[in-house]
């Protein structure tokens, strides 16, 4: 195994999705489905006889500069590896392009979830494939924030004070920032967290076939649940599944793991558990799970009173749980709506719920998990920073105290957030504006954007007023939306320190 770590990254990814592959085939092949094991058995002998040859060709190459060449190979592998991964799905689906094919690699890979094709229309071994690839998007997301996007204060680290990340804390990011090269970071990372996130998708797959869900069904909902993809073989994902109420119970408490780092590594728990109490993002995702559905809640019960209708205790509560599930679900963008969401509306009396629910997948989770947006870290430190610009205009000789929370931050961390904000809201302009010259109206442009630059592909089926058609848009659109996806999935900072000169040098 060592000489595979000496390999290009981009390599190693050829060989990691050709091995890949051999699960849909497997799994056809049980299902008595010969044709489609015969499609991705014969991708994945093809494409491992590739990596063979390639690593031969490659394995005394000699990477001087491996921050940046992973972070190319980062690029490349949102970029171009999915249109490996689209073949055996191309030879599948018979009826479609191959770009469409690679569009959804694209949605897949990068976590977003946004799929052109109905349920019905896939055999049961594509959606084990689609979920398998969003999951493992989702894993080297995992170890890349960490092992790639750490060193280089992106990612949202960029926040987070240089003296926080040069700290030993037994095994966190501190030890590997500066000392070992970056494969020797993704090597040791990978090891450590891939027991973690193959544990909990296994657990979860566990407790959602004893909740009721079939095994096929649990474990594609148990992988986008841990990889925030929301890709499901069923209309209406969690909502269809049999597991019904219990089933998103268990969700939501794994869905808790895109809040913040620090439920699955030790990197800022010098103080042991007690350490996720005073978490910024932990604290402000969960106030924004508790406080917004809540509000709608409060919101309509309050007119009812009032207007002296009767009241049902139970369609209430119904009404919150759904609320509560489907708004943890976008900020963490994950994208599954409750089944009970329909009464959650309708206690609510909220007409444009889609413009609450885009609203949340801009917010986005935690920074090194799996889901995308601005990432709560950020958010976090823009609130802080209103906050003490606002003290300072009712006392202008104000001092302001730092605490212990406050001094995990950059003296410029807030201005950092705000330069990463203005980037990400031109971002929304320059591709909804791009999409708009292909036809599209502009809310269907606006909720096209949002869902690819927020990895939040189920936006486009809710928070529209009907239901998108997105095979009906132009190769032009549906190449914008691509690129639109890997830019979020990226971050506009990764993008521009790739095009710094002072990088390439």
């Amino acid at each position: 195994m060592l000489w595979a770590t000496r390999l290009p990254l981009i390599v190693l990814l050829v060989g990691l999705g050709a091995l890949a592959m051999l699960v849909p085939a497997i799994h056809a092949y049980a299902t008595r489905d010969l044709e489609t094991a015969r499609a991705f058995l014969y991708s994945s002998v093809m494409f491992l006889f590739l990596f063979a040859m390639i690593s031969v060709a490659t394995s005394n190459y000699r990477i001087r500069r491996q921050g940046r060449s992973h972070l190319i190979s980062l690029f490349a592998l949102f970029a171009i590896l999915p249109a490996m991964l689209a073949l055996p799905f191309a030879e599948i689906v018979t009826d479609t392009s191959f770009g469409n094919a690679y569009l959804e690699m694209v949605s897949s890979l990068t976590t977003t979830g946004l799929t052109l094709f109905e349920a019905e229309r896939l055999p049961p071994s594509v959606h084990l494939w689609r979920a398998l690839v969003g999951w493992l998007g989702g894993f080297f997301m995992w170890v890349a924030a960490i092992a790639i996007f750490a060193p280089l204060n992106l990612g949202g680290f960029e926040v987070v004070a240089a003296t926080e990340s040069a700290r030993d804390q037994r095994g966190g990011v501190a030890r590997l920032d500066h000392i070992g090269e970056p494969s020797e970071r993704l090597t040791r990372f990978a090891f450590r967290l891939a027991p973690i996130y193959g544990g909990l998708t296994l657990l979860l797959w566990i407790v959602l076939m004893m909740a009721g869900d079939r095994p096929l069904v649990a474990i594609c909902h148990a992988m986008a649940t841990l990889s925030t993809s929301g890709i499901s073989l069923i209309d209406g994902g969690v909502a269809g599944a049999s597991s019904g109420y219990g089933g998103e119970v268990l969700i939501l408490i794994f869905l808790l793991f895109a809040l913040s780092r620090l439920t699955f590594t030790s990197d800022g728990r010098q103080y042991g558990w007690i350490a996720l109490l005073r978490d910024p993002e932990l604290r402000l995702g969960l106030s924004l799970i508790a406080v917004l559905p809540m509000l709608l809640f409060l919101r309509h019960w309050i007119a009812t009173i009032d207007e002296g209708a009767e009241v049902s205790l139970f369609e209430g509560i119904i009404g919150l749980w759904g609320a509560i599930f489907t708004v943890a679900s976008f900020l963490t963008t994950t994208g599954f709506e409750s089944a009970a969401w329909g009464e959650a509306q309708v206690w609510s009396g909220l007409d444009a719920a889609g413009l609450v629910l885009m609203g949340l997948a801009v917010f986005g989770g935690g920074v090194a998990t799996t889901a995308g947006g601005v990432k709560l870290l950020r958010v976090y430190a823009l609130v802080k920073h209103g906050q003490r610009e606002m003290e300072k205009l009712v006392s202008p000789s104000s001092v302001g105290g730092s605490g212990q929370v406050a001094r995990r931050f950059r003296r410029q961390g807030a201005y950092v957030a705000w330069v990463f904000f203005m980037l990400f809201a031109l971002s929304i302009a320059t591709v909804s504006t791009t999409l708009a010259f292909f036809g599209l109206s502009f809310e269907e442009s606006l909720v096209l954007t949002i869902a690819s630059l927020s990895t939040t592909g189920p936006l486009v089926s809710v928070a529209a007023e009907t239901p998108i058609d997105l095979l009906a848009l132009a190769p032009g659109a549906k190449a914008i939306l691509a690129a639109a996806m890997v830019l979020g999935r990226l971050e506009t900072l990764a993008i521009i320190a790739l095009l710094n000169p002072e990088f390439w040098r």
